[in-house]
């Protein structure tokens, strides 16, 4: 029997390949949290192998009306699906303890949804992603690559981040014009960066929103510095480690008006 898709929507492309969906469910580790939230299930073939794990609190999230219905006909064993936005939805008010999420994450909106996860990083402690390959490498780039950027820092500040495998877009429903990888995120250990949090995200944007040139030029822009004798801004973004930004964000806020 065919089986007939959902449209795609919000840049959704809907993953096809049984294998594939197997591996991004058995990457959830399933320790440190009572309840995995799947954003986006579409089809619900992922959702088919994240109900044989057998969570104890097991749920989905979905936007689009035709995927609801798909659903709600497909997954008679399905007991929770929530209709509504993840970006809009109200996690703390929802979970009362620690949460994962997992899904193939629309290529349009996966740095809003990540920023997100960062805002509940005391709730989320694991994230098994499907996103744009480019992206993926992107998070879990160390110090000195080429793509090291924003969103490098700013997740691995609060999370472990691995990339696990790629994944060729013939195995999407329809192909995407990019390749795809999965990454997973642990929480990790800090509680605390050593700075003002906020700042810290300010001087990471800062510093990258012209990553070719050195921080000194990039961050005279956004910062009044009373001082400009510190070696390290002599240095580009990407040279930096997060304890490298969060020692710099100190310097910043006791040398700028």
């Amino acid at each position: 029997m065919t089986r007939v898709y959902p449209k795609k929507n919000l840049g959704q492309h809907f993953l096809k390949d049984r294998e594939t969906a197997r591996r991004i469910a058995g990457s959830l580790t399933g320790v440190g949290y009572e309840s995995v939230l799947e954003i986006g299930p579409g089809t619900g073939i992922l959702t088919s192998f994240l109900l044989n794990r057998n969570f104890t609190d097991f749920r989905v999230i979905e936007i689009d009306n035709e995927s609801l219905h798909f659903l709600q006909e497909n997954f008679a064993g399905l007991e929770n699906i929530i209709a509504g936005d993840f970006l809009k939805y109200d996690l703390e008010a929802s979970f009362t303890g620690k949460l994962a999420v997992v899904g193939n994450l629309p290529y349009n909106i996966s740095s809003q949804i990540l920023f997100k996860i960062l805002d509940h990083r005391e709730k989320i402690t694991e994230v098994v992603a499907m996103l744009q390959k480019e992206v993926a490498m992107r998070i879990c780039s160390p110090p000195g690559s080429r793509v090291y950027g924003i969103l490098s820092v700013l997740i691995q500040a609060w999370y472990s981040a691995e990339f696990l495998f790629s994944v060729s877009n013939t195995q999407f429903s329809p192909p995407p014009k990019v390749q795809s990888g999965v990454i997973r995120l642990r929480r990790n250990d800090n509680q605390k960066l050593g700075c003002d949090a906020n700042l810290f995200v300010r001087v990471v944007k800062a510093g990258f929103n012209k990553r070719r040139k050195t921080l000194r030029n990039s961050l005279k822009y956004s910062f009044n510095l009373t001082n400009e004798d510190n070696p390290v801004l002599n240095m580009r973004p990407e040279q930096l480690s997060v304890e490298d930004f969060a020692g710099l964000t100190n310097w910043i806020e006791a040398n700028s008006e």
